[in-house]
């Protein structure tokens, strides 16, 4: 998959960090807020920062692997929750309306799901296979799930989206993420695999099993993120994937959610490396693999805070901090204004431990 990416405007970039440096604070005081930024200057090629309007784009998707009982529900619980997401009545949809950002459910691929309005229909499939008897999908349908989530980039940056911020929906995808992770990172079932929803030893056990005959079956080659799609991830992760490409194609900064969406963000920078440069991390996920996907993303969090809801919660909760950030940047005082010196960089080692 051949992905023209432009480089990052490093000038856009030394002028947030010169805007900054004009806010009446400490150099550097607000961390990571102040990086993010700048890393938004430097993806959009303008240091004339805008944070709206936004979109919180929902991949659902069902998973064959939930046959063998690696969760609590079963997968009509995937139906339901789009369902409240078209109706602005699930979780995402309350953090949103607090973080004014619109909310796409997407259907990618939930098992016998019928159209519903206010869920955009994408469908690759009824649902994947069990990765535990064979491939998830075909390369070709991996191949179309991830063209879906650039599709969708494309169509946000023409109606004027400033901000993404990365979601998803599906029964089973935390065993579908730590396969992806295991195959991509060379990690074992044992450091990925996590309890989910709230999964029981007899559970976790069953899942770690699940991810191992996954992997032994299918031999995903870690050199190939779309063979690791197609042979144990799912339409979600696949979509998820496209949507940080197409965030970068189309100079479009997405927040990345958790340990599935960051799954997800590793297959496209493996892809194309440059796509890092579009992607925003909002928090460390509570899954056991969310700390190893970020170190080799080589993201910092915006919030540590044990979420692990999905949904893109996480990636909603980060966009008020981003909002008290721009409004520091965009319109707070500067030293001039206060008729006290600028404070200047005098080096020197840091006190803290």
């Amino acid at each position: 998959m051949n992905c023209h990416i432009l480089p990052s405007d490093e000038k856009a970039r030394a002028a947030a960090h010169s805007r900054w440096a004009n806010c009446a604070h400490p150099l550097g005081s607000l961390g990571l807020l102040e990086t993010a930024l700048e890393d938004i200057a430097a993806m959009t090629g303008s240091a004339d920062i805008a944070l709206r309007p936004r979109t919180l784009v929902v991949f659902c998707a069902d998973n064959g692997v939930v046959a063998q009982g690696v969760t609590q529900t079963g997968s009509a619980v995937t139906g339901v929750v789009a369902r409240a997401l078209a109706a602005s009545a699930s979780t995402a949809n309350r953090m949103a309306a607090v973080a004014d950002c619109r909310v796409l459910p997407v259907d990618m691929g939930m098992l016998d799901f019928a159209p519903c309005p206010g869920v955009l229909d994408r469908r690759v499939g009824n649902g994947t296979a069990d990765i535990t008897l064979g491939p998830a999908m075909s390369r070709t349908q991996a191949e179309q799930a991830v063209e879906i989530g650039i599709e969708l980039a494309a169509a946000e940056k023409a109606r004027g989206t400033k901000l993404l911020a990365a979601g998803e929906m599906g029964i089973g995808n935390t065993t579908t993420a730590a396969a992806v992770a295991s195959a991509l990172l060379g990690l074992t079932p044992e450091v990925t695999v996590g309890r989910g929803a709230g999964l029981s030893d007899d559970g976790l056990a069953r899942k770690c099993h699940a991810v191992k005959t996954a992997l032994a079956l299918n031999k995903p080659d870690p050199t190939d993120p779309l063979d690791v799609l197609a042979k144990v991830g799912g339409f979600d992760i696949a979509g998820l994937c496209g949507l940080f490409l197409g965030g970068a194609l189309y100079r479009l900064p997405v927040v990345m959610d958790g340990a599935i969406s960051a799954a997800a963000a590793l297959c496209a920078v493996r892809l194309a490396p440059e796509a890092g440069r579009a992607i925003l991390a909002s928090h460390l996920s509570a899954e056991p693999v969310g700390a190893a996907l970020l170190k080799a993303l080589g993201k910092k969090p915006l919030i540590t805070a044990g979420l692990r809801l999905g949904e893109g919660t996480g990636a909603l909760a980060a966009l008020p901090l981003l909002d008290m950030a721009l409004a520091v940047y965009a319109r707070g005082s500067t030293f001039d204004d206060y008729g006290i010196p600028a404070y200047r960089p005098l080096g020197g080692e840091s006190c803290s431990p």
